[in-house]
């Protein structure tokens, strides 16, 4: 398999935005030198578009898996009521991803190559897509993100295969340094989960905060898998950082116990998060108060209300709207391309996304995209997560960050952020 093109992504032209969006050059994929194993199979597919999801139903991110399924459900069923996919229904397999303790990723990959699925969307955790891309994009499938940060993915070998709508933790780690800096913290210490998101996203913090004039004065990547956290809490103590960053997921909940436990509340020392530990339920078994004024970022736009509600008509119980919009691009994206393409095989997918992605008449909708591509036109999806324009990596080309803060309740409102930033990433 050959490396893309691109060699890195540029996070640059960063501003204070009223929402999300932005223009910004995009390339096209590099198409992948490995010829597919039956090439009359591959141009054009069965003729049914089958998505698979790799979703988190169990694991350290399973509060992230009901708004991504319901984003992908909600755009299944929009595509479905518009006619479907080639004069078809689309076809949905759902399987867990689990994490990176299990083995069940790799076992949900496997269902979903036997029933022939075409796409797949997922997984949410960065290591977790890392252990199965090469069995996904090795099969000829597309394999398409909405929640995957990982710096990694711009480079990683995919035979062309690979996409995301989450942007690069390059860009929500500027945002987070640069915030942090702002709000007056001019020594930091970072707790960072030992893997590929947490210490990629730690290092753009690090470099963020101490170009703007911060000083990272401790820095602990620790094993998410620990009973304890005690002694990776004191090392932050002693180094007494003004701001202490949180990266890592479910286990977070325990960090933040520990921090407590040691004095190092966040009315003392100002607390931050990211998107892996925003939305942890752990949080609302603690005392009121205890993460009161507490910020964190989250790629992408807030979902606007009549998303939010048709995501609430799928799943009533939902709480939290985190990757919905990616998920529902993906697959709305997907569907567009199949359409263009004329086939849904994975590399016909491949080839159309970045067609149907930007350049052409702007349409919101599957029903008005796919009606304009009807009459020979070419498309611009604009997505509810934003512009989702490809680069040549397949990383989205502009994307949005929400600045979120916690109240007295240990929540933060999913439906409103404090600021939103755009970031441009050449490509």
């Amino acid at each position: 398999m050959r490396k893309r093109l691109l060699a890195s992504a540029v996070v640059s032209s960063l501003a204070l935005t009223a929402c999300g969006g932005g223009g910004g050059d995009t390339g096209a994929k590099e198409a992948s030198s490995a010829a597919p194993t039956s090439a009359a199979a591959e141009a054009k597919g069965d003729g049914t578009l089958t998505i698979g999801t790799l979703l988190p139903q169990t694991g350290s991110l399973a509060f992230l898996g009901p708004p991504e399924f319901a984003g992908v459900d909600a755009a299944v069923k929009e595509i479905n009521d518009a006619g479907g996919v080639l004069g078809k229904p689309v076809t949905k397999i759902d399987t867990d991803s689990g994490d990176t303790t299990t083995n069940i990723a790799s076992q949900s990959v496997d269902k979903l190559l036997t029933q022939k699925a075409d796409a797949i969307i997922g997984a949410a955790s960065s290591s977790v897509s890392e252990s199965v891309i090469d069995k996904i994009t090795g099969a000829g499938v597309v394999q398409f993100s909405p929640a995957n940060t990982s710096d990694k993915f711009t480079t990683i070998n995919d035979n062309g295969l690979y996409f995301r709508t989450a942007p690069p933790d390059k860009l929500q780690g500027r945002v987070l340094g640069d915030l942090i800096v702002a709000d007056g913290n001019d020594t930091v210490g970072i707790l960072a989960m030992q893997d590929s998101y947490g210490s990629g996203l730690a290092d753009q913090v690090t470099k963020t905060a101490e170009e703007a004039g911060a000083s990272v004065v401790e820095r602990v990547d620790y094993d998410p898998k620990a009973a304890d956290f005690s002694a990776d809490v004191a090392k932050i103590k002693a180094a007494n950082p003004k701001a202490v960053v949180l990266i890592g997921f479910e286990e977070s909940a325990k960090v933040v116990a520990e921090l407590v436990k040691q004095g190092l509340t966040a009315d003392k020392v100002k607390w931050y998060m990211v998107d892996g530990n925003m939305s942890n339920s752990n949080y609302l078994k603690m005392p009121k108060g205890t993460l009161a004024g507490v910020k964190g970022t989250i790629p992408g736009a807030a979902a606007p209300t009549d998303f939010r509600k048709k995501l609430q008509a799928i799943n009533p119980k939902l709480t939290s709207y985190t990757y919905a919009a990616e998920s529902y691009d993906a697959t709305i994206l997907i569907a567009l391309a199949a359409e263009a393409a004329k086939g849904d095989s994975g590399r016909s997918i491949a080839a159309k996304l970045p067609e149907v992605s930007e350049g052409g008449e702007k349409c919101k909708t599957f029903k008005s995209c796919v009606d304009l591509l009807k009459t020979g036109k070419d498309i611009d999806y604009e997505g509810v997560s934003g512009p989702v324009e490809f680069n040549a990596a397949g990383d989205p080309s502009v994307a949005t960050i929400g600045v979120y803060q916690y109240g007295e309740d240990n929540k933060y409102d999913a439906t409103k952020a404090l600021e939103y930033r755009t970031g441009k990433i050449e490509g």
